[in-house]
């Protein structure tokens, strides 16, 4: 009796201990927001939506994206980095947000390391140079002689203050030693849409984003800013194939969830959201849009944002960018 009363009490106590672990791997019941930093209609936007569709379908339950673009991504931050870590919430990190933003920005509301607890890296692109059928400087060449003979009056659209784009406008200005003005948008949507109307002349956008406007004609790519060419652009040449050997400026983007998430449900999404950017059309979708070299474990997209932030605040403070206060 005393035996069975001691097995008894001794499963109780096994299963009560399993149960957090039970739990951690459960997704949440209800739907599963997937929160983006940029307007509707941008490469993170983008990225997002594919991945959400297939979520949703593997998942069983709704997986809605939501915009909250302003300060580069990290209004969108922010908020993920408050909500409850249960897993209703992901954030589609970026390169702004989380590498380049803890560069610039002397007081921000979140902490990288503390604040996110990291899922998977979901792709990384280049960006492209690109410009609208009104301009008539379309080599990296003519941009530079086309600046220079109008110091401060050629315009350079980007996602925000401090957004990748931005950056490598300003590692261009450097390299090239040229002038131009950089004109912030709250995301790479509203920013092509003012680019393609003709107020403003050039940006170095996502490919993710500009892709569409490319493959349309909307949109003139005269470079792309890694040293490989993309699978999806083989005839656009790099910025070191133009004249500046070692350029590149990337643009990543990966999943998140708040601090603390359970690492068991973090690993869980993770297997999942791999097994989702190996499926061909996904594959296909994100070769055509220049996100290469997604996936991996949690632990690797941990290692690969340290390096990230540690790269972009050598070249802050090397270019001298200043951020919003």
């Amino acid at each position: 009796m005393h035996r069975r009363t001691f097995i008894n009490a001794t499963t109780a106590t096994v299963a009560t201990l399993a149960a957090p672990m039970l739990w951690a791997q459960n997704l949440p019941s209800g739907a599963i927001r997937i929160i983006v930093g940029f307007a509707p209609g941008g490469g993170t936007d983008i990225l997002a939506r594919v991945i959400a569709q297939k979520l949703s379908v593997i998942w069983n339950t709704t997986v809605l994206v939501e915009n909250k673009a302003g300060a580069a991504g990290m209004i969108a931050a922010d908020y993920v980095a408050k909500q409850p870590s249960d897993g209703s919430t992901l954030l589609m990190a970026h390169i702004n947000s989380h590498a380049i933003a803890p560069a610039l920005t002397p007081k921000m509301t979140y902490n990288v390391e503390n604040d996110f607890t990291p899922v998977v890296l979901v792709g990384v692109t280049p960006n492209l140079l690109i410009c609208n059928e009104q301009q008539q400087a379309r080599t990296v060449k003519d941009v530079v002689e086309l600046c220079r003979k109008n110091p401060g009056k050629i315009s350079f659209g980007s996602a925000g203050n401090g957004s990748a784009q931005h950056l490598a406008l300003e590692m261009f200005k450097l390299a090239a030693k040229i002038d131009a003005i950089h004109v912030p948008y709250k995301g790479s949507g509203p920013m092509l849409t003012d680019l393609i109307g003709g107020q403003i002349n050039y940006s170095f956008d996502t490919m993710t984003a500009a892709t569409p406007h490319v493959k349309s004609g909307k949109a003139i790519a005269i470079a792309q800013t890694r040293q490989k060419r993309a699978t999806g652009h083989p005839n656009v040449p790099t910025m070191a194939e133009s004249g500046f050997p070692g350029f590149e400026a990337t643009t990543w983007y990966g999943l998140v969830g708040p601090g603390k998430l359970p690492a068991p449900l973090a690993r869980r999404m993770n297997e999942d959201i791999n097994k989702v950017l190996q499926m061909p059309d996904v594959a296909e979708k994100f070769e055509q849009y220049g996100a290469e070299d997604g996936g991996g474990s949690t632990e690797k997209f941990a290692d690969f944002i340290k390096l990230e932030s540690k790269k972009w605040a050598k070249v802050v403070k090397e270019a001298n960018v200043k951020g919003d206060a």
